[in-house]
């Protein structure tokens, strides 16, 4: 069972209420609960943590990152502006797959601009709520590919 780790970043707590022409109506608590309900269904554990302010995201990848397998990161604005957290996830070593619910391409030129997407292993941008579910899948591929199968234990070569 792998560890995944979902960071949400600055005003996400507003989803639902905020700009929904871009961000649409679901609100965080509905993504997490999707997001916990693939998780119990892909058989992994999730661990989910939002914040608005840099430095507790940073911590939080710092305290939590090594001993997980994955990090589903959406840094919303600290995309464009933060070395911090990029400098966190490569100083843990976590593999990240970036997300965005808005096609962050098809939007001003400064939110093109991200200081993660070369560090990580993918991204998902521009299918709103959903891209946290292709995100979360992608990571079950990801790990399924990268993790070294278990060893057989004694009983199973026992004949």
């Amino acid at each position: 069972m792998a560890r995944i780790l979902v960071v949400h970043g600055p005003n996400l707590n507003l989803l639902g209420t905020r700009e929904r022409q871009i961000y649409g109506q679901m609100t965080l608590t509905e993504i997490n609960l999707m997001l916990q309900t693939c998780a119990r269904e892909a058989g992994q554990t999730l661990e989910i943590f939002q914040a608005n302010h840099e430095g507790a995201l940073v911590e939080y990848i710092q305290q939590h990152g090594a001993r997980s397998d994955c990090l589903i990161l959406n840094p919303a604005a600290y995309t464009h502006t933060s070395v911090a957290l990029r400098d966190a996830i490569l100083a843990v070593g976590i593999p990240v797959i970036e997300v965005h619910l808005s096609n962050v391409y098809r939007r001003e030129g400064f939110r093109q601009q991200s200081y993660i997407t070369d560090i990580a292993i993918g991204q998902v941008a521009g299918f709103g709520s959903q891209s946290y579910q292709l995100a979360f899948a992608a990571a079950c591929h990801w790990l399924h590919q990268h993790t070294p199968p278990s060893p057989p234990s004694a009983k199973a070569s026992m004949p």
